[in-house]
């Protein structure tokens, strides 16, 4: 039988990536130009990887679907990330909430995609996540969720398994696990 691998499917702004905030809600990055890490971002990572964990992160980026981001700069986005962070995937999924897909949060399509990542053992993998819509994907992927909090207006982690405000009492909590 093939080894089912641990994974933490991570989002990209608002966990690993400082979005733009406007009126206490957070929006992705337009720009690579404007694509920063938080702090602390690749050390934790690195824990990640070190323990044995892939990482995979899974993101919508509705904004290509609505014509305010160019799918050339979205493209150009992981590549300022992966130069900081050891990332195994980047799942990114363009199209709007309406559009009905199962990949699109908080339908669980973009956790469960498979693309040569091998088999997933869920009931071991974690989701590191800013809102409340990604908390119902993970469920029903079957992640343990732990929440980041970055005080974003109508988010607030209902029905994760944990809450922080860092990424790294995330991880703390997936290696005690």
């Amino acid at each position: 039988m093939r080894h089912r691998r641990r994974v933490v499917f991570l989002d990209r702004d608002g966990v690993l990536v400082v979005p733009e905030v406007r009126n206490g809600k957070s929006f992705a990055s337009r720009r690579a130009s404007d694509f920063l890490s938080y702090p602390g971002v690749a050390i934790a990572m690195l824990r990640l990887e070190e323990a044995g964990y892939d990482l995979v992160v899974a993101t919508n980026q509705r904004d290509v679907a609505r014509g305010l981001l160019d799918s050339s700069e979205l493209a150009r986005m992981p590549m300022r990330l992966t130069r900081e962070v050891p990332l195994d995937r980047i799942r990114v999924r363009p199209h709007r909430g309406r559009d009905a897909c199962d990949c699109r949060k908080p339908q669980p399509g973009l956790l469960l995609a498979d693309d040569g990542l091998g088999p997933v053992d869920f009931a071991l993998s974690c989701m590191g996540r800013d809102r409340d819509s990604d908390v119902a994907a993970g469920h029903a992927a079957g992640c343990r969720i732990i929440f980041i909090d970055r005080g974003w207006r109508d988010d607030f982690g209902l029905g994760a398994d944990f809450v922080t405000d860092s990424l790294g009492i995330a991880v703390n909590v997936i290696l005690s696990q």
